[in-house]
């Protein structure tokens, strides 16, 4: 299991930083509660400053009642549970591809088709000569044009349910090597090894052939063409609830747009269709929860934005009876006020105008030393930052494992695996590390510099679980 807290420091500056894995025997969700207890005892961390937690969607991390998620907050109410959107976005698609017959059949033949020309390195390098020499013909008519970064190699993407923006990648990439792949599938029908392999490429060329193939790529690329910026931004390392939660709604009132006025020039058929089982936007229902929206919708009342022309005092204090371990009956009344004079007060200093976020408006507050002016906003501040948008930094620990965990090294030590995946993950904390004689830091000091201190406002916990291969054994 990868831990990651995020929290605000002493600066007033949202940080996210990986403190390391645990090997655990199983990943029941009392297995999980239990190792990252341990966890924050031997870092001095108190459960009870936790004010959010942020998975996948699994069973054993968010189940509504014996769930990791349901046991912290069992624990700590104010320990509000995000499923993380890059997941629900890519839930979204999915389950708009099971939804229909039609659709579900479409990504299943795409499937098929990666497979059968990236599964061998003939048929690949067929795709990149062919793909080549069309190329030359084009800017050869002029129907091409050249430069720097354009005309670019490119093969089929492989499209996995859990591997964010991988539908939209794998369209647009067969989109563009179309002409190549029908080539192919004819090279396959004739010339194919087997009586089966030539079977299967005369099936998908029948498929090619037909008008539900050639509009639902063009229909679903539209589609997953409104959802990528949205699934980018959430990947990013520099997160802002403020910004995910404002991509989600223009988002959604694009697909409605599309929904409504964007089938022109698609068959009707299939536009009546789009009406009757209103996909896309019922994806975003039902997997946004209701929770979540409010924590969005209050969080955004406090964005500087445009002279703080959203600021909405009303929202801003139901964002603080949310979390009502941080406010009481007496400082809630006290914030009432004190919202009011603080946004008379910054609204026209100029060092907070042009402010692009609740991350630089934390950060100016500490510059400026009005957090102490106004203790009570900026502890909101502080919780509204802290929420979790996505478990990417997770993401990007496990990957890094993959580097680290290899063959060769398929006995490496618990605490070694930990040290070493610290060191690859927080590389910009590490080059702050200073050297005495020339000589590198011990990895005391290491844990030290990126491990957040026990006086941090507020603490965030993202975790996710890694099950080996049973041929790999961990010493204990």
């Amino acid at each position: 299991m990868a831990i990651v807290l995020r929290y605000v420091d002493r600066l007033g500056i949202v940080k996210e930083r990986f403190i390391g894995i645990v090997h655990v025997l199983d990943t029941s969700s009392l297995t999980l509660k239990a190792a990252i207890d341990t966890v924050f005892s031997n870092n001095n961390l108190s459960m009870t400053q936790v004010r959010g937690q942020g998975y996948d969607g699994a069973s054993n991390m968010s189940g509504a009642f014996n769930g990791l998620k349901s046991l912290i907050l069992n624990e700590n109410s104010s320990a509000h549970y995000i499923h993380c959107f890059a997941h629900q976005l890519q839930l979204v698609v999915e389950a708009v591809a099971k939804k229909h017959d039609d659709v579900d059949e479409f990504f299943e033949k795409l499937a098929l088709v990666v497979t059968v020309v990236c599964g061998s390195c003939k048929r690949k390098d067929m795709i990149r000569e062919m793909q080549k020499d069309r190329v030359a013909a084009e800017i050869g008519i002029g129907e091409t044009k050249t430069g720097k970064g354009l005309n670019q190699e490119i093969s089929l993407v492989q499209a996995v349910d859990t591997r964010w923006g991988s539908h939209f990648r794998t369209i647009v990439s067969l989109v563009n090597l179309f002409a190549e792949v029908v080539a192919v599938f004819k090279y396959v029908k004739e010339e194919g090894s087997t009586l089966s392999n030539r079977n299967q490429a005369k099936g998908i060329l029948s498929y090619f052939k037909t008008l539900d193939l050639v509009f639902l790529l063009h229909l679903m690329l539209e589609i997953l063409c409104l959802t990528d910026t949205l699934s980018k931004h959430l990947q990013k390392k520099d997160q802002s609830i403020l910004e995910a939660a404002s991509l989600v709604k223009r988002t959604k009132k694009a697909l409605l747009v599309f929904r409504k006025d964007g089938f022109s020039q698609i068959w009707k058929k299939v536009c009546a269709f789009r009406e009757k089982h209103n996909m896309q936007i019922q994806e975003f229902g039902d997997r946004f929860s209701k929770v979540g929206t409010e924590l969005m919708e209050n969080t955004a009342a406090l964005s500087p934005c445009a002279s703080f022309s959203i600021f909405d005092k009303t929202k801003s204090l139901k964002l603080s009876e949310i979390y009502k371990i941080d406010f009481d009956d007496s400082e809630r009344a006290l914030l009432n006020g004190q919202l009011d004079i603080y946004y008379h007060s910054l609204l026209h200093d100029e060092r907070f105008f042009n402010l692009k976020g609740i991350a630089d408006l934390s950060r100016l507050l500490v510059e400026t030393g009005k957090h102490l002016s106004f203790p009570l906003v900026y502890r909101l501040l502080k919780l509204a930052l802290i929420l979790p948008v996505a478990t990417v930094t997770v993401e990007r620990c496990f990957s890094a494992m993959k580097f680290l965990k290899t063959d060769l090294r398929n006995r490496i030590g618990d605490d070694f695996m930990k040290d070493a995946l610290i060191c690859s993950v927080e590389k910009e904390a590490l080059e702050n590390v200073k050297t005495e004689n020339g000589n590198r830091q011990s990895l005391v000091s290491v844990r030290a510099l990126v491990r957040p201190t026990p006086s941090s406002a507020m603490l965030l916990v993202a975790a996710d679980a890694l099950v080996f291969p049973p041929d790999i054994k961990l010493p204990l």
